[in-house]
């Protein structure tokens, strides 16, 4: 069992680091992201951001023209991508940084998701979405703490 990670121990601005933890993302039975060469952003008081590659998106994505600004990594870029199962599609729930700061130069380009509607798994465990729907944290059983984003925590 991984050692508990409290995430009022993650620093701010936030960390930046590879992870060779196993990302997947399924959607209706179908594979729709595979890798274990991620990034993992951590910041104080949220769970793990994960980013995945785009050669690990195993399905397209199209461009959204939503757009959002974090102060540490720059302007974010979203995308669409269509449900496998029916065609229907669900938009703004990934995200990339095109042209981002120098200090998280290393995920440009690199892909992240909310977790859901679709079942994002860390070595093979199913993760819980980050409380709220602002932010895109995924909450393992090796996370502790309280977290930010639920009723209460904005001021945080």
């Amino acid at each position: 069992m991984p050692p508990k990670l409290n995430v009022h121990n993650f620093p701010r601005p936030p960390l930046l680091e590879k992870t060779s933890r196993h990302l997947r993302i399924k959607w209706n039975g179908h594979l729709i992201a595979d890798t274990k060469d991620a990034y993992w952003v951590l910041e104080t008081t949220h769970p793990p951001t994960y980013y995945l590659p785009p050669d690990s998106i195993l399905l397209p994505l199209t461009r959204s023209s939503h757009s959002s600004y974090c102060e540490w990594k720059g302007a974010a870029t979203y995308w669409n991508i269509a449900n496998p199962s029916d065609s229907s599609v669900v938009r703004n729930r990934i995200w990339s940084y095109p042209k981002p700061t120098d200090k998280y130069e290393s995920i440009k380009d690199y892909l992240s998701f909310y977790a859901g509607p679709w079942d994002c798994y860390v070595d093979g465990e199913k993760v819980q979405p980050q409380p709220g729907d602002f932010y895109g944290g995924w909450v393992t059983s090796d996370i502790e703490g309280p977290i930010k984003g639920g009723p209460g925590t904005l001021g945080w």
